[in-house]
């Protein structure tokens, strides 16, 4: 067995231009510019390396905040860069077989997958990977949030010797964690670490609650809200589009809404806005049942605000 440490960077159009309401065969979160992946042996020593650069097909032009933050260019992917289904049977043959994926994070595989289905292909052959910073937490006991990856180099004294945005720079470092964890036991684990997890998506543990979802790359609030309330407001239990309501706001950049699907009835959404290193921001997502706890929270809020309404009215 080996271990492939991955990391992917990505374009993303900017919300509200004409890129981002391109409606494309299969929904992606953004669009792979650049795969980087070390190869670790079966005792965790690194081997070898791979990278390569990925034209875009689809947001041809990149995001301004992408290519400041990766220093990519639009030339420089043209000139050099492949299309996807070039790089991606040159990345798989490289690979090999018998292997684990290893990210630091939970989107770097989501996004391979959605773009190996983009382009036809089947995604099967990374089906077996794990997130390092699962690991990383439950063996270091650093809690239950999502940790940097120079958080973490910080915390073993790793030296960053590479620029960071860089896939293979950023698979590089990762490696090198990767080194002074125990690999075996972290994948034993894995399920038992996933459940201490605030953006696990693996299981509910909050009552009524029945999914859960994280996005990422979004460029301000409203267009978070619209997004949760329109094309990513689908029923929980059928995938049917739902409608929602009026969307409520709570301390803590949280925010709510009612949701119905035709077939299986209400739901209550709500969401939680945070900051990204990169200036967009993550919505954490939740949906409960109707009938819950958590519903009769919305409830409540809509009756207050009616009879705010009325008394407001009343003294005009």
């Amino acid at each position: 067995m080996q271990y492939i440490v991955l990391d992917l960077e990505w374009n993303q159009p900017w919300p509200g231009s004409p890129s981002s309401k391109k409606v494309l065969p299969v929904t992606i979160h953004g669009e792979i510019i650049q795969i980087g992946a070390v190869r670790m042996l079966a005792d965790q020593s690194v081997q070898d390396e791979f990278q390569i650069l990925i034209r875009p097909k689809y947001y041809r032009r990149l995001n301004s905040r992408v290519s400041k933050l990766t220093g990519l260019k639009d030339a420089k992917l043209r000139e050099e860069g492949v299309g996807f289904a070039e790089a991606a049977a040159k990345f798989r043959q490289w690979c090999g077989e018998d292997c684990v994926f290893l990210t630091w994070g939970f989107d770097d595989i989501n996004i391979l997958q959605e773009n190996i289905l983009l382009h036809g292909m089947d995604p099967q052959w990374v089906g077996r990977w794990y997130n390092a910073q699962m690991m990383f937490n439950a063996q270091t006991g650093s809690g239950s949030a999502q940790k940097a990856l120079k958080t973490a180099m910080e915390m073993f004294d790793i030296e960053a010797t590479r620029p960071a945005h860089d896939a293979l720079a950023d698979a590089y470092h990762t490696a090198l964690i990767c080194e002074k964890l125990d690999l075996v036991r972290g994948m034993q684990e894995y399920g038992t670490s996933l459940k201490s997890h605030e953006d696990g998506f693996h299981g509910a543990e909050l009552p009524g609650c029945v999914s859960r979802k994280v996005y990422h790359g979004y460029g301000d609030k409203r267009q978070a809200i619209v997004d949760m309330g329109g094309r990513e407001n689908l029923c929980p239990e059928c995938g049917a589009p739902m409608q929602s309501g009026k969307w409520f706001s709570q301390p803590g950049r949280r925010y709510m809404t009612m949701a119905k699907c035709p077939v299986h009835g209400e739901y209550l959404l709500r969401i939680r806005l945070a900051p990204e290193a990169d200036g967009t921001l993550r919505v954490s997502r939740l949906i409960y049942e109707g009938a819950s706890e958590a519903a009769e929270s919305y409830q409540k809020a809509a009756e207050t605000r009616k009879k705010s309404r009325r008394h407001h009215d009343k003294t005009k």
